[in-house]
């Protein structure tokens, strides 16, 4: 036998039995035609959150919340602590009026051919329209739920990030902060906060944006940075501890990365789904602690409104005006529920435990 060669035997066991094979259908060339493209782990997160018509409707309902109370304002001639007025001259008839009425004196003027924007809320006691300070309110809760939010986040997510990554004694040292913050109760925080930052603040905000929503609003964002973001803490806790000890990480170590670029590049980044999630569902819980701060009396500063504030306004009158608590508690069960089913979407979209 001649080197570099294979006996016949060899070479006839090599050859293809074509009888063996069939030749491929047209369904199956269209199969191979339209094989899924390559995607991202955000954009096949957001693809599946599409699919829940829970979670659409929900954001649907938000965005439209946030249209209406920009562009509301613009529209409607009031404000939200300005008096009814017909020609120019304070309507003090247009007092406690029940949804989409006139006064005495705007009937009078419309019959003259005036034209007067419909109270769609009716009216409160001052003469003001309802509806307009629904929707300030309404701005207002929803401007502290996300400032809320992003205080828990920024504070929760680097805390976390620290504790869990470097682990040892840094993390039993961090993670014994945590259970001292968890035990001091939030009520009792807010209250001292706004009795001592009041004379502090009081001089110092005037003149200013903040001074419309007065110490007590400054007391709860303080209140959200130091006690409400340890539960932010200890989930992204959670998960840098099991995300750290993966092959990538190691391997990155290994290159001379430094611990600041490797918790920047590769340990957040896997850990979006689980601060997604939070934040959808920190903003509902913010948004209702601030609704019952306000409710107690503990929240936004007077005349600027609040739903909590609203709330508990129309308690007074509750037998006679049922529709000014009807109003404000069904904007916040609104906007918690859109939150609530809104976060529970991304959980199912983001996590992949959930996945089938």
């Amino acid at each position: 036998m001649e080197s570099g060669k294979l006996p016949k035997k060899n070479l006839l066991s090599m050859q293809i039995d074509l009888s063996k094979f069939t030749p491929a259908s047209d369904e199956d060339k269209q199969q191979v035609d339209i094989m899924r493209e390559s995607t991202t782990f955000f954009r096949d997160g957001m693809r599946k959150l599409f699919k829940n018509p829970l979670a659409v409707a929900s954001l649907a309902a938000l965005l439209l919340i946030i249209i209406a109370i920009f562009v509301a304002p613009l529209v409607c001639p009031y404000g939200y602590d300005d008096m009814i007025e017909v020609n120019g001259v304070r309507d003090r008839t247009a007092k406690n009026l029940p949804p989409m009425t006139y006064s005495e004196n705007e009937k009078a003027f419309i019959a003259e051919g005036g034209k007067v924007f419909p109270h769609f809320f009716g009216t409160d006691q001052l003469c003001r329209d309802y509806f307009i300070r629904v929707v300030y309110a309404t701005r207002v809760s929803l401007a502290v739920g996300l400032f809320a939010s992003i205080i828990v986040l920024i504070i929760g997510l680097t805390y976390g990030a620290i504790s869990g990554y470097f682990g040892g004694k840094v993390d039993l040292i961090m993670m014994r902060i945590v259970d001292i913050i968890y035990s001091l109760p939030d009520m009792l925080m807010i209250i001292l906060l706004a009795v001592v930052l009041d004379p502090i603040l009081g001089s110092a905000l005037s003149g200013t944006v903040l001074a419309s929503l007065g110490t007590n609003m400054i007391s709860i964002f303080v209140v959200f940075g130091l006690l409400y973001w340890v539960s932010e803490a200890r989930l992204v806790r959670g998960q840098i501890l099991s995300i750290k000890e993966n092959d990538y990480i190691m391997a990155a170590k290994a290159m001379g990365a430094k611990s600041g670029r490797i918790i920047k590049r590769h340990v957040l980044p896997n850990c979006m789904s689980v601060i997604f999630i939070s934040i959808a569902l920190q903003i509902p819980a913010a948004i209702f602690t601030e609704s019952f701060l306000s409710f107690v009396g503990l929240g936004v500063q007077a005349p600027m409104p609040s739903l909590g504030s609203l709330a508990n306004a129309a308690r007074e009158g509750l037998q006679s005006y049922p529709y000014k608590l009807v109003f404000p508690s069904l904007v916040i069960c609104f906007i918690v529920l859109s939150f609530n089913l809104l976060g529970d979407g991304l959980r199912d979209a983001f996590d992949p435990k959930l996945r089938r």
